[in-house]
């Protein structure tokens, strides 16, 4: 567009700047991070005054380990919602945290100890959690730094983390709330058992992975009454669990199934079954079993229908009766019955129940009030089976490491032989494991401490229900905005169906449970807790000053109990709490007992992955009903998982996990959080290098666009400034633009939706200011002189620099910061520091709009006729063209006519003629009316503006460039400029 004729040259005003295009991320992002540091950004934000306070609570990462994509995705997200409000006019805190207590950390001590061949039991307690507590405060610190790599804002020098002792004093405080509003209760229940880690586990600590099981189908003989049609027959169960078979105390079956007594007829070489057994199936189920028992069609018959009623009042005998060697373990009859958790959909029509292991069963005879007819004890902590049980003492279900034990095959070897057996296999799985250990766990009867979630809570808060359960289901529907809205469905159905939590942990490593039980007294006896306030104030004043390690220590008992009861009649309880009751409690030490916290503890925002929903989002949600009577949050924001380029989970073992560090010292962190800001993250996301590349390439589009601004906006001063009111039309139009995308921009910040923001305004950028706006206007700016139209559009610039520096700094942190420097390089500036700035409502102008969405769709057939000339190398330059353009529609025609149209379509000149063009015009379908004949532009060359005119060679002065550029080249020499 412009000379590189030496005389004319030094005229134009090129855009200057530093600001270079090679952004260098991974050398300069550092520097920055240094220099907010410096200027202490995050504190001089909070001193700004008379700002609506706005609270994301950070659900606390774990402390043990270096941070994965998962970790940069959450933290990046959070990062934009905080640095977002806080650029809207909030007060927008965060205070980052860590779950610091719990098996994880305990694990990783004893396999250190192992590879010592140290014993864990032989080590003082208090040690032992010294040396977590010194693991965990380690891998703080260096996730610290990490978090703080991505361009974390927050209070990094005062994170809360749940190991602080005031933060184990906050929960054992909010624990003995539950003790002291009456739904905390020792109970025994089958509960999910890590035997691998000893202790009970939550939902939320399990994940299921496929496991190959022993699957065997066993026969209970019918044995009572003696009499009965049915007595001889078998009935025939099927479990996955071959172990569970010692402890089976029944057999139950669907009223309304339709079962069948079945006979053998004839039976191959190697078979369990024999000629004139009868056995009792599911009519669904008997070709199968009986297929699997390796019998061919003709080799079994169907005898008799069995009605439900002809079921009532058996008794059955347990395969292993009369066994030698048991000495009358497993003589008593099994009890038979119906019960509405059995289907004929798989194994037998009926179901094997060992009450102890099985969550339906333990609650079928505890309805009927026969638990301690059908409870056993039979699988101690470690799996294994009580030394005493005859054939299996000491077997074990797992091997040490989590793998198959030898417990199963001891069970089917004696089943074989005492012939109770008709048939087994091998099944592959879905089965629960320990997201810890990554082993199988077991369900197993013991006792634990739980939280009712459906007893009256005694607290006196019934605004929202008397039960935790009811309290929490309404807190969903009534007080939680949820995005997306899913994540309300998920957890509410969650809640709806939720049994009551199991708070008791068997390990060292946490909180402990806080509380005394009277010697002699039964979980069900009213005095069988000490519920004292003056006791529950001491021990919160004691781990307040020393810890949660002070419970541990010796003589601790009678210094609480002393002078309120007798400490010899009370047992002190050594279990630790779930470390989900830790992060739940958060609300009350951060939000509530923080100075940065929040007025009435309830955050604004919590913002997780979506396997929150059982965990943080859930835990949090229960805690807070039984201690606040509702919800800690107002809204729940959750993000998907991230996967690999072709939708695979991430694993080391695929050599498919993309490491954030890595990401970092390729590109920057800026590029992470861009990825991050383009991804839809309510859904699964996927990353990986061909799609880093192209997040990378949008980069660098973006930056070119901010690099020009700031080559433009060289030397603006607030002289050059124009009022909208004077400019022309085509900065009006771009204002109108600001205002619409201003409105879009808060609202999708508001809304949490960061691929919105950015898209609108990557398009904004690319597409109406780079490809129209900024290409139109380069000959003003790089060759007019003072005019109006110069001036303009540098305001223009001015103002767009000041909404796009601004609405990109929650994303890009880095590159917005060095755009901002580069401009406004003053000592303790930063655009960190900067409210994203009001948009007069004013500039809204519809019609203006109407109107140049026409004049753009005119432009587009004509840049779309000289791209073929270019293709052609008729021209080279748009320059070079002189096109005439025909419009149908008389409006239209008037519009384009009252436009500098030639300077739209970047020609040197342009006519417009009302009517159909002729034949052979070039159009573009979807622009209907429009036709364009191409012609070359006459007269000379401009030798500064490169523009080709008939008035060039005009001008007495400068008789070989445009009268304009004449213009602007006279105001130079007046100027001594030139």
């Amino acid at each position: 567009m412009c000379a590189d004729t030496p005389e004319y040259k030094d005229t134009l005003s090129l855009p200057k700047t530093d600001f270079p295009m090679r952004a260098g991320l991974p050398k300069r992002e550092p520097q920055w991070l240094d220099r907010w540091e410096k200027i202490g950004v995050y504190d001089r934000l909070r001193e700004k005054e008379g700002r609506k306070p706005f609270t994301l609570h950070d659900g606390p990462p774990y402390a043990n380990g270096h941070l994965h994509i998962g970790h940069a995705l959450n933290k990046t997200i959070k990062d934009m919602i905080v640095r977002s409000h806080q650029m809207m006019g909030f007060d927008s805190r965060y205070v980052p945290g860590w779950d610091c207590h719990g098996l994880p950390i305990e694990w990783k001590i004893e396999e250190q100890y192992r590879k010592k061949g140290k014993n864990k039991d032989a080590v003082d307690v208090v040690e032992f959690r010294q040396e977590c507590r010194a693991f965990a405060d380690k891998w703080v610190d260096i996730q610290r730094e990490e978090f703080k790599r991505i361009g974390i804002t927050g209070n990094w020098a005062d994170p809360y983390l749940t190991m602080n002792y005031h933060a184990e004093a906050v929960i054992a405080e909010e624990f003995m709330k539950f003790l002291m509003n009456g739904t905390l209760y020792q109970g025994s229940k089958p509960v999910m058992w890590s035997p691998v880690e000893k202790t009970a586990l939550a939902e939320a600590e399990v994940e299921y992975h496929d496991k190959e099981s022993f699957t065997i189908w066993v026969k209970f003989k019918v044995a009572k009454p003696a009499d009965h049609k049915l007595a001889g027959a078998q009935v025939v169960i099927w479990t996955t669990t071959p172990w569970t078979i010692p402890s089976n105390k029944a057999v139950v079956y669907g009223a309304d199934i339709a079962y069948g007594l079945y006979e053998v007829t004839g039976t191959p070489e190697e078979c369990w079954a024999k000629v004139g057994d009868k056995y009792l199936l599911a009519d669904n189920l008997a070709a199968d079993v009986f297929k699997r028992a390796r019998l061919e069609e003709d080799q079994w018959t169907r005898v008799a229908d069995v009605s439900a009623s002809d079921l009532e009042g058996i008794g059955l005998t347990h395969p292993l009766k009369g066994a030698e060697g048991s000495n009358g373990e497993w003589d008593d009859i099994r009890d038979f019955r119906a019960a509405d958790f059995v289907t004929d959909t798989e194994g037998t029509g009926f179901v094997h129940c060992a009450p102890s292991h099985g969550m339906e069963e333990f609650e079928l005879y505890r309805d009927l009030g026969m638990l301690e007819q059908v409870i056993t004890y039979n699988v101690m902590d470690d799996g294994s089976f009580r030394a005493d049980l005859p054939f299996f003492g000491g077997k074990y279900i797992l091997s040490r490491k989590g793998g198959e034990g030898d417990a199963n095959k001891a069970v089917i070897d004696k089943l074989v032989e005492v012939g109770g057996l008709l048939a087994r296999g091998k099944i592959k799985h879905s089965y629960p494991h320990s997201w810890r250990s990554k082993a199988p766990i077991i369900y197993r009867n013991t006792p634990q401490w739980f939280a009712s979630v459906d007893r009256t809570v005694g607290d006196g808060q019934d605004q929202m229900g008397t039960s935790i359960r009811e309290r929490a289901l309404r807190s969903i529907d009534e007080l939680v905005k949820w995005t997306p809205q899913t994540g309300r469905n998920r957890l509410y159905s969650m809640i709806e169906a939720r049994p009551d939590w199991v708070l008791s942990r068997q390990r060292a490593w946490g909180v402990p449970l806080t509380c005394f039980t009277k010697k002699g007294a039964l979980p069900t006896d009213a005095d069988f807790l000490l519920r004292n306030e003056e006791v529950n104030a001491r021990i919160v004043a004691a781990f307040d000053a020393d810890g949660a390690d002070v419970w541990y220590t010796e003589g601790f008992k009678v210094k609480v109990l002393e002078g309120i009861v007798d400490p010899a009649d009370y047992e002190q309880v050594y279990d630790v709490l779930d470390v989900w009751f830790d992060s739940g409690s958060t609300h009350a030490f951060v939000l509530r007992d923080r100075e940065d916290g929040t007025a009435d503890g309830i955050a604004d925002v919590y913002m997780e992955g979506t396997d929150q929903h059982r965990g943080w989002f859930h835990s949090s949600l229960l805690q807070a009903c039984g201690t606040k009577g509702r919800a800690p949050y107002r809204n729940v924001v959750t993000h998907g998982f991230t996967l690999d380029e072709k939708g695979m989970k991430m694993s080391k073992s695929l050599g498919n996990t993309i490491v954030p560090e890595e990401v970092i010292k390729q590109y920057g962190a800026d590029i992470l959080r861009l990825w991050v800001a383009q991804t839809d993250y309510t859904a699964d996301q996927r990353i990986g290098p061909e799609i880093l590349k192209g997040v990378a390439d949008g980069y660098r589009r973006l930056r070119n666009t901010m690099r020009y601004m700031l080559g433009a906006l060289g030397n603006f001063t607030e002289a050059d400034r124009v009022d909208p009111s004077e400019m022309p039309e085509l900065e009006r139009w771009v204002l109108h633009r600001l205002a619409e995308l201003d409105v879009k921009v808060r609202d999708g910040y508001q809304a949490f939706d960061f691929q919105g923001v950015y898209s609108a305004i990557f398009n904004f950028a690319t597409v109406d200011l780079s490809a129209f706006y900024f290409d139109i206007r380069k000959d003003a700016l790089y060759c007019d002189g003072n005019t109006l139209r110069r001036r303009s559009a540098r305001t223009v610039m001015d103002i767009l620099f000041e909404r796009l520096t601004t609405w990109l700094a929650p994303i890009l942190v880095f590159t917005m910061e060095e755009v901002w420097l580069e401009r406004f390089p003053d000592e303790g500036s930063s655009i960190h520091l900067v409210d994203m700035p009001e948009t007069p409502e004013a500039w809204l102008d519809a019609d203006l709009a109407a109107k140049w969405a026409k004049v753009r769709a005119a432009r587009r057939v004509v840049t779309a006729a000289l791209e073929v000339e270019r293709t052609n190398k008729v021209i080279g330059s748009s320059l070079e063209a002189a096109p005439e353009v025909f419009v149908a529609d008389a409006d239209l025609a008037a519009l384009l006519t009252s436009v500098e149209f030639e300077d739209i379509c970047i020609t040197s000149a342009i006519s417009v003629t009302e009517g159909a063009g002729p034949e052979g015009a070039f159009t573009l379908p979807e622009v209907d009316g429009v036709a364009v004949v191409f012609s070359k532009a006459e007269g000379n060359k401009c030798q500064r503006s490169w523009k080709i005119l008939p008035e060039v060679g005009t001008d007495a002065d400068f008789p070989d460039v445009t009268l304009r550029d004449a213009d602007a080249l006279r105001e130079l020499r007046a100027a001594g400029l030139f």
